[in-house]
């Protein structure tokens, strides 16, 4: 059975674009033998990471004070998530030309030395391998391929810092230049989703 994590990252909840399409997406799945993991980044409200925090990571498991064990399961329990997962699903909002913050400090708890990636003679390797990622983005203005979508590269750097290297983007783009163009739209970008759901996920 194929294991599918979901990470929803949008201020509006069920209203939102990006969540309407990674739900599009799960339905597609329906029938098809997979088991489905969702996080809210938005709901979890993960503070910004600290020092404090790092801390307990680097601290030996055995030698941590309980809040360091309390501040390390955060991370430890995100990052299972993942590493249990065969695929990953990101809904992604635009939120001034970046990802949202609540989606960084997310981030910033799945990249952990040694777990996640290791550095190496040659450079950083990741160890998340053989996972794929789908990104669907929602985005009010068009950027695609443009300065301002700094979002595409980046999501596309840390995935493959952390060993993901197969990554689709579907975008939805134009969202708030009128209800026709957002219609037509949404009607593309899940069409191109149809275009990524396997026949069998099994």
């Amino acid at each position: 059975m194929t294991s599918i994590l979901v990470v929803y990252s949008s201020l509006n909840g069920e209203n939102s674009k990006s969540t309407e399409l990674a739900d599009y997406y799960l339905q597609s799945l329906e029938g098809k033998g997979v088991s489905i993991t969702k996080v809210d980044v938005a709901e979890l409200a993960l503070p910004h990471l600290t020092g404090e925090e790092m801390q307990a990571w680097m601290t030996p498991a055995s030698e941590r004070s309980s809040a360091q064990q309390a501040l390390a399961e955060i991370s430890d329990n995100l990052v299972a998530q993942v590493q249990a997962a065969d695929e990953i699903v990101f809904a992604v909002p635009m939120y001034n030309f970046g990802i949202p913050s609540s989606l960084k400090a997310y981030f910033d708890r799945i990249a952990r030395a040694g777990i996640t990636f290791k550095y190496t003679e040659t450079g950083p390797v990741g160890l998340l391998v053989g996972k794929q990622a789908k990104v669907f983005a929602s985005r009010g203005g068009i950027y695609e391929g443009g300065d301002y979508d700094t979002q595409t590269p980046y999501l596309t750097h840390f995935l493959n810092f952390v060993g993901i290297t197969d990554v689709n983007f579907v975008y939805a783009e134009g969202l708030s230049l009128g209800d026709e163009p957002a219609n037509v739209s949404i009607i593309n970008a899940k069409n191109k989703i149809i275009e990524l759901t396997p026949l069998n996920a099994d």
